[in-house]
């Protein structure tokens, strides 16, 4: 048993299996691909569930394969750090049988691997089985050479995998034996002991039974092997070290933090609490941010979010008081980078995104500790120890501090945080924010109120057509059902079918008429209610509309096309996003109607000028590349193998519908579209910006949208060019540079002139000078004059003239200014201009300072500078006396 280094063990595993014929995978994300009930991939067979239920198969059509999966696990988020067991992130290895081989193949390659390729000690291994199962205690013993006393056998809880109903089966551990120093001690302790010396670091899972929930097992056809054993807990063994923080990769990540915070591990056990909890989140979100998850404050971004102000709160418990989880993540990525290279070209996204969220966490949690440091005084102070669940709230919903936080901190303190209390705060905030959604929905909620439990259909026939006959079913007017509506009167209409598009998605509901005979009604929006009926709102343009009348449904067709445009717009340009910036990039939000596309999507920096020209560029080209665009409803599960997207966080059912644009792009979207990609036209980013942390976004046109950006900036340019009196779009660069280099030219002679007047000045100046002990001084105003050519005056007369003390003032555009020099000599003698300018700015009421020989101030009131000039004779001669 040889020393072996983490990273040297996960390649030695996987080898070792592809060596057996194993199709070996990639980790998948960390966000799960196709399986809706999963927050995040928690565990190694996770990922590859479509392959044991036969849903799929692997690419190669082999039915073996091997993995080391990268997981998440935060149940015991609580725990991590207070012990050197938890964690949130590890790596598992496994190798399966899809229907292929079973327990014969999977018992011998795992003891070869054990024995032979690691060189554990036979006498220091250990292997249960389940209870009854003795084709597998034969296996072991008798095949594969353990020794009898070697083998435990346990009960249902321990070595029986079953969740619900379902494929399930016994399981076989492989345990190894610290040795006697690392157990409890007790003559009894074994396998199956609480204490450290037996460690169990692989479960051979033999799927071999379909269960009905109800206790009833019957044998599978195929059973399928289903191995998983923990990368980290195998290095712990390789390594000789007691617990993950101390094995090679992970300990080098503690001592970075180490290093940051200047502590040294196992020196204050309070410290190591939050040495190992930031080891570990930084670890997990590093990965996490990596595969694609954004902070946030709902589903697996908040689990991020957590995690990354979980373990920066523990950064300043160590003394850090700035941002340094961003620092950290690179030496997580080095560990790394072998294994998983997409780390290291994600790196500069992964350190934003965490850099950003510590320095928002920073602006919050500051306040909040206080806040709840505070009210622990004043509880432990009246000797109770409830934190009230409604200061909680507070903190939560006025200063964004966590409760899971709050709840961590008040624990610190033997306090316990009154979440019955929190929770109903919260409940009354979610009713309220309810409230104010249905006062929003408006004309909706009402709609479905009025109609809830009559007997009307209301079907959508909008994808096949834009017009259609139909039935009135029923007519809402000032919040009651009504039999008729005249002209002039606002109502909605609820229609046997529909050809317009109801809001929804993103995409603004159809505009349109409805008529029947001379009677117009002018369909303004069409909103979809909860239990789907199409109500139309407009007003009644011309004559009578009844329930029961036959109309016809008329779509704005210029208006939808435009629509459908700016919609497969979208979809082109969240394709083009990932492939410029990434895969991280993913939909958060859109808005589509007849004019602009605007897409928001999660990208932690503003794009540059040429990563929104590339996107635009890709986008056109798969306009012009005329892509046929097919809409299918088909089941959900069909969908997800497809790889089609799905918005994160909608709500879908068993079969959806998804628009394809051939190898362009393949999304889960219930609008409208055109059937070529070519009948965009073109498309024009017009901006670019931020609407909130981590998330950008994008405004655009297609179609005719393009042209009157076109014709817009056609104006502009014209309009440019008669100012310039250029004759044409073309001359207008070489006009506007000409008349550049006319108005430089101009400001050089003006300059120049200023110059020689200054020249003249000077002159002036000298003959108008005045002998104060010794030295001759200038003391003059010489208004209308800038700052700069003030400065440059007395620059001239110090460097000419060194017995000679200028003190010149100014008004120029209503502001008034003093500039003072002084000559070489009169700077040995003591004179000081700084000071000369602090007196004067103080008669005046202004300021100013500056060096021995060289000053600047501004004046207060101008019209003190006669008297502050009259009295800087008496305050050069103090100078001259010192």
């Amino acid at each position: 048993m040889k020393w072996t280094g983490l990273n040297e063990l996960r390649e030695k595993f996987l080898s070792f299996y592809v060596s057996k014929g194993h199709t070996r995978l990639p980790s998948a994300p960390l966000v799960p691909q196709d399986e809706a009930s999963l927050l995040l991939i928690n565990s190694g067979m996770a990922p590859l569930k479509k392959y044991f239920m036969g849903l799929a198969e692997l690419p190669d059509g082999n039915h073996r394969a091997t993995s080391c999966q990268k997981c998440i696990r935060t149940p015991d988020i609580e725990n991590v750090g207070h012990t050197a067991r938890h964690g949130t992130y590890f790596e598992m290895l496994g190798n399966f049988s899809f229907g292929d081989y079973f327990k014969e193949e999977a018992t011998t390659w795992a003891w070869e691997f054990c024995t032979k390729v690691l060189e554990l000690p036979v006498d220091r291994l250990y292997v249960s089985v389940f209870e009854d199962d003795d084709e597998a205690y034969e296996i072991w013993t008798k095949r594969r050479g353990v020794d009898p006393s070697h083998m435990v056998r346990m009960g249902r809880e321990d070595n029986f995998w079953e969740i619900g109903s379902g494929p399930c089966g016994p399981c076989s551990e492989i345990y190894f034996d610290r040795g006697p120093d690392k157990g409890c001690g007790k003559p009894d302790c074994h396998v199956g002991c609480e204490c450290d010396r037996f460690v169990e670091f692989w479960n051979l899972v033999f799927t071999q039974f379909n269960s009905d929930g109800e206790g009833h097992y019957t044998p599978l056809e195929h059973p399928n092997i289903d191995t998983g054993m923990g990368l980290e807990r195998l290095a712990c063994i390789m390594q000789g070290v007691d617990n993950l923080f101390e094995v090679d990769t992970v300990q080098n990540i503690m001592k970075h933090i180490c290093a940051i915070a200047g502590v040294e591990y196992k020196k204050d056990p309070q410290k190591d609490i939050s040495i190992r909890v930031v080891t570990d989140h930084i670890r997990s979100t590093t990965f996490m941010i990596g595969d694609g998850v954004v902070p946030q404050n709902e589903g697996r971004g908040y689990v991020l979010r957590r995690l990354l102000r979980r373990a920066a709160r523990h950064g300043r418990l160590l003394g850090i008081n700035e941002p340094f989880l961003y620092k950290v993540c690179e030496t997580v990525i080095k560990e790394n980078e072998t294994a998983y290279p997409d780390l290291v070209q994600n790196k500069d996204y992964i350190i934003k995104v965490i850099k950003m969220e510590e320095e928002r966490f920073a602006k919050t949690i500051d306040g909040g500790l206080a806040m709840v440091n505070a009210t622990l005084d004043r509880l432990q102070a009246e000797g109770k120890d409830v934190f009230p669940g409604d200061e909680a709230f507070k903190l939560y919903d006025t200063y964004g501090f966590p409760i899971d936080l709050t709840r961590e901190i008040a624990a610190e303190r033997n306090v316990t945080v009154d979440e019955e209390t929190f929770n109903a705060c919260m409940k009354v905030q979610r009713e309220t924010a309810r409230e104010a959604t249905r006062a929003a929905l408006g004309d909706v909620a009402w709609t479905e109120d009025v109609l809830k439990g009559k007997e009307i259909h209301s079907t959508f026939v909008g994808y096949q057509t834009m017009e259609t006959e139909a039935t009135v079913e029923a007519i809402l007017y000032s919040g009651e059902l009504t039999d008729s509506v005249g002209e002039g009167d606002e109502a909605t209409i609820i229609l046997s079918q529909t050809p317009f598009y109801a809001e929804s998605g993103g995409q603004v509901g159809d505009k349109g008429v409805i008529t029947c005979g001379d009677t117009v009604f002018e369909v303004e929006d069409c909103k979809k209610t909860a239990t789907g009926y199409f109500a139309h709102m407009g007003r009644v343009k011309h004559g009578v509309l009844s329930t029961g009348d036959t109309v016809k449904a008329e779509v704005n067709k210029d208006r939808r096309r435009a629509i459908m445009r700016n919609h497969s717009a979208c979809h082109l340009l969240q394709s083009a996003l990932q492939s410029v910036l990434g895969n991280h990039v993913h939909q958060a939000g859109s808005y589509v109607d007849d004019h602009t596309c605007r897409f928001d999507f999660s990208h932690f920096s503003a794009m540059t000028a040429e990563e929104i020209k590339l996107v635009e560029r890709k986008v056109n080209e798969m306009i012009l590349a005329a892509h046929n665009v097919t809409a299918t409803e088909m089941p959900i599960e069909e969908a997800r193998k497809l790889g089609a997207m799905a918005l994160f966080g909608e709500k879908y059912g068993n079969i959806v519908r998804v628009v394809r644009m051939e190898d362009c792009s393949l999304e889960f979207c219930g609008g409208t579209h055109v059937d070529n990609t070519a009948k965009l036209g073109l498309f024009k980013i017009l901006k670019e910006s931020s609407v909130a942390a981590g998330i950008r976004r994008i405004e655009a046109t297609t179609g005719w949208g393009v042209l009157d950006v076109l014709d817009q900036d056609e104006k502009l340019l014209s309009d440019a060019s008669a100012a310039v009196k250029a004759g044409n779009h073309a001359e207008l660069p070489e006009r506007v540079t000409a008349m550049a280099a006319e108005l430089k030219s101009r400001e050089k002679a003006l300059a120049a002139a200023e110059q020689k007047l200054a020249s003249m000045k000077v002159n002036s100046l000298c003959s108008g000078a005045k002998e104060v002990g010794g030295f001759r001084v200038i003391c003059a105003n010489v208004d209308g004059t800038k700052p700069e050519a003030l400065r440059t005056l007395c620059d001239t007369l110090r460097a000419n003239h060194p017995d000679m003390i200028a003190i010149l003032g100014t008004v120029c555009d209503g502001k008034g200014n003093v500039a003072v020099s002084c000559g070489a000599d009169a700077v040995k003698a003591g004179v000081h201009a700084g000071k000369l300018v602090k007196a004067i700015t103080a008669i005046t009421g202004g300021g100013g300072g500056g060096r021995p020989d060289s000053a600047m101030g501004g004046v207060g009131d101008a019209s003190k500078i006669p008297d502050a000039a009259a009295q800087m004779d008496s305050v050069i001669l103090d100078m001259l006396k010192k």
